[in-house]
């Protein structure tokens, strides 16, 4: 089972992401203690030379970073035929205590991830590095998680053993069950429903307000991820119900098997997608009075909003279709 493929990448891709982060934070310190734009010192130049190879490495790393989360669930949905009991990725998530653990830090560092190249793409668009000592600051901040990650990643992949038998997504997902997901899974339906198509409807109302005017780019970002939150709640709660056409069937994973035509596939990259554009554009709300970033940083967050317009409406076009044309009534 450890040798097939997509196991191998990632576990090649996070030890070269882990080096790449070790190597890049290791200059991050020297940046942020010996950075002096205005000097002409070989120092200086040496840096200003050296955070080129940072940035270019850094890009590499994290869109990698940014893939594979669905690489993950990929292979934690394929996996399920070697654990009795498993019938998707929940079952082989919870063949062990880490698998839940990854998914959660890939969430979060999938989101980091890309907040920095972000920045970086806003940085880089300067004349002067004028975010240079926010990026690599930030950096520092995130490299410890994605280790983390790399680590719980190799104890979970190397914890499976084949003879454990799993839980189903069936006994996982249910009211009866003590956990977050039976907690959402028990909160009232209608009261739900009423969350989710707010929440969409105000981050779609923000994003066309900061689209046309600019202002509100604060707000955008705390609504993209509040809604963000909202959703991944939602689609345990009574999205999943109508593509499965199943009053009890709560599972988050399954909708990525084929049965279900790889739904959860566009489901989770439009909902990532979203909440990170929408949160972009709040993060890079304190550098607009940068003198070098004045005119560049209001196009780059227009863009941001309008890509985070875009993919919490397919997201939401999604839900509506699922809802319309289910077999399910509720």
């Amino acid at each position: 089972m450890f040798f097939k493929p997509p196991i191998l990448a990632l576990f090649i891709g996070s030890f070269l992401i882990s080096g790449m982060l070790l190597y890049s934070a290791f200059y991050a310190i020297q940046i942020l203690s010996k950075w002096d734009i205005h000097s002409g010192s070989d120092t200086q130049l040496n840096l200003e030379r050296r955070t080129y190879l940072v940035s270019t490495i850094m890009a590499y790393a994290l869109a990698f970073q940014l893939f594979s989360f669905f690489l993950f669930i990929y292979t934690a949905d394929h996996l399920h035929t070697f654990f009795t009991g498993a019938m998707c990725a929940a079952g082989s998530l919870n063949a062990n205590k880490w698998g839940y653990p990854v998914v959660l830090l890939k969430v979060a560092n999938f989101l980091l991830a890309g907040l920095w190249l972000i920045v970086n793409y806003a940085d880089n668009r300067g004349y002067d590095y004028p975010l240079i000592k926010a990026k690599y600051t930030f950096l520092l901040w995130i490299t410890p998680l994605i280790l983390v990650e790399a680590v719980i990643q190799g104890l979970y992949f190397g914890g499976l053993k084949p003879e454990v038998i799993t839980s189903c997504c069936g006994t996982q997902f249910t009211a009866e069950t003590t956990s977050i997901a039976s907690e959402v899974i028990a909160l009232p339906l209608t009261a739900m429903e009423i969350a989710f198509f707010g929440g969409m409807v105000g981050t779609l109302g923000l994003g066309i307000f900061f689209y046309r005017t600019g202002k509100g780019g604060y707000f955008l970002g705390g609504a993209s991820l509040l809604t963000f939150l909202i959703s991944v709640a939602a689609l345990i709660s009574f999205i999943s119900l109508y593509i499965y056409e199943l009053p009890t069937h709560h599972c988050p994973f399954c909708i990525l098997q084929q049965e279900y035509h790889y739904l959860g596939y566009p489901l989770y990259l439009t909902l990532l997608g979203g909440a990170l554009t929408g949160l972009g554009a709040g993060v890079l709300m304190p550098f607009r009075q940068v003198p070098s970033l004045k005119e560049i940083l209001p196009s780059i967050q227009k863009r941001l909003s309008l890509f985070s317009l875009l993919f919490y409406a397919a997201f939401t076009l999604i839900v509506v279709y699922e809802m319309i044309f289910s077999n399910l009534r509720m």
